[in-house]
């Protein structure tokens, strides 16, 4: 019996239609029951995003949260996965990311608007919150095994690995590939042989990583305002060189994109198949990256220094715009307009490279190639912080707040960081991903259960802006 081969069948059908679906339709009934809240009210989430409240309670900032949030969906997702989608699906694949992640912008809106008004604050401000507490306080406590069934999967997530060994994984073989592709030194572990470069590489992030994880949310929070603006800012502005070295052929590009989304035969000539092709793969990857509705971001949300659900829920929104609308727009972009994702061979991060090395032709190969390598390392290592978090108050919920349990667990996700570099068991990636996938639907049942709390929030809320506004 082929095991890995029945893991990765039932990996293909929790993330297949049905989940898709399912959170494609929460999106477009909150975004009906809220107005379209993410067109008219995304200039006050931006705006919200960088202005914190000061009498707020919590634990860290909103833009602290946010941070710890898109450390672990901006990941190597938004480098590689991208390119996977568009080289199984054409550039038509892009087109429905961002339709997933439009929809998934109300959808992570209610997620954050959610985690605040159903957290529990402890006197000395230790926040607790996310699906499992708005699952239990919201919809009642017969309930309550909806909320413990999430937080099972929350920690199987990270215990097999999403944030561990996947992660550790793709650092190390950035670094490798950069530094020593042709293996040349090389070193014997456990009868392995194994590149220094991955051996070194990999004692460095443990260390980095345990140094962060030992100190918790407010240390993890602070590494992310610092790390995930400087990761995203330094991406975002290599993509812009990209895209301005190349802007007389982003007009084709785009119509390649639309055209692909709707008639993908017309700009693959047949090699990609049918429109439901590139419709899957770009909305399975928009909805991987952003986690919009798998119900992780709102973890973090819930420690937020606000006294403000609805606020909360518009600084989280911003979360699916950054890490989808906006970086891996950009991606697709670049590797649409250089048409990276038609040279045979390639995939996954080569395609990404390909794209850069030959859309920036006017900067050497090897500078290319290093700053790309950078964005994936930083990437990978906010995953592996972000997804302790998530996975660490999942455990504390289940164990009644055991703090000894949870110290524990964190030496734990240490050890599996350490080890991460030497693992090339697919099988535990692909159980990761199907835990990852099942705490969707624990948490879309609880959002559409309580969408007439979300719609009554975030009217109150509003109203009362409006009059004190008029009031100022």
């Amino acid at each position: 019996m082929d095991v890995n081969g029945v893991i990765k069948a039932v990996d293909d059908v929790v993330w297949g239609w049905p989940l898709m679906i399912l959170i494609l339709l929460t999106g477009l009934y909150l975004t009906i029951r809220l107005g379209l809240l993410q067109v008219r009210r995304l200039p006050t989430a931006l705006k919200f995003m960088v202005r914190n409240e000061e009498d707020g309670v919590g634990e860290v900032s909103s833009f602290g949260a946010l941070c710890t949030a898109l450390s672990a969906t901006i990941g190597t997702g938004n480098i590689v996965g991208v390119a996977t989608a568009i080289c199984a699906g054409g550039p038509g694949a892009l087109f429905w990311m961002i339709v997933a992640a439009f929809f998934g912008m109300a959808v992570k809106y209610s997620e954050g608007l959610l985690a605040v008004k159903y957290r529990v604050v402890d006197e000395d401000g230790h926040s607790l919150g996310g699906p499992f507490y708005y699952i239990e306080r919201g919809m009642g406590k017969k309930w309550k095994w909806l909320g413990k069934l999430f937080a099972v999967f929350g920690v199987c997530v990270g215990l097999f690995g999403i944030g561990t060994f996947t992660q550790i994984n793709g650092i190390t073989s950035a670094v490798k590939d950069f530094f020593d592709p042709d293996n040349q030194a090389m070193v014997s572990i456990f009868g392995m042989e194994y590149s220094w470069s991955v051996v070194i590489a990999g004692l460095l992030v443990t260390l980095c990583a345990g140094l962060v994880i030992i100190g918790g949310i407010k240390r993890i929070a602070r590494v992310s305002e610092f790390v995930v603006p400087f990761m995203a800012g330094l991406y975002i502005l290599f993509c812009l060189v990209l895209l301005g070295a190349n802007v007389t052929r982003i007009p084709s590009a785009l119509g390649e994109i639309i055209r692909g989304a709707f008639d993908p035969a017309a700009v693959t000539g047949g090699v990609v198949g049918s429109m439901v092709v590139a419709m899957q793969k770009g909305i399975a990857r928009g909805i991987f990256s952003n986690e919009s509705g798998l119900g992780s971001a709102p973890i973090a949300a819930a420690a937020a220094r606000t006294k403000e659900p609805a606020r909360q829920g518009l600084v989280s929104m911003t979360g699916t715009f950054i890490d989808t609308i906006i970086i891996c727009t950009m991606t697709g972009l670049s590797i649409v307009i250089t048409g990276a994702w038609k040279v045979p061979g390639l995939e996954g991060v080569s395609v990404t490279t390909y794209a850069f090395q030959n859309g920036i032709s006017f900067l050497p190969g090897t500078v290319t190639g290093c700053i790309l390598m950078i964005c994936l390392v930083f990437f990978a290592f906010t995953t592996i912080l972000g997804w302790d978090y998530y996975s660490e108050r999942c455990l504390e919920y289940l164990s009644g707040g055991r703090k000894k349990v949870v110290l524990v667990y964190r030496w734990i996700y240490i050890l599996a960081v350490f080890i991460g570099p030497y693992m090339t068991v697919e099988a535990v990636w692909n159980i990761a991903d199907v835990f990852n996938g099942l705490m969707a639907f624990p948490n879309l049942i609880a959002i559409l259960a309580l969408s007439g709390v979300i719609t009554r929030e975030t009217r109150s809320y509003f109203k009362r802006q409006k009059e004190l506004k008029r009031a100022g």
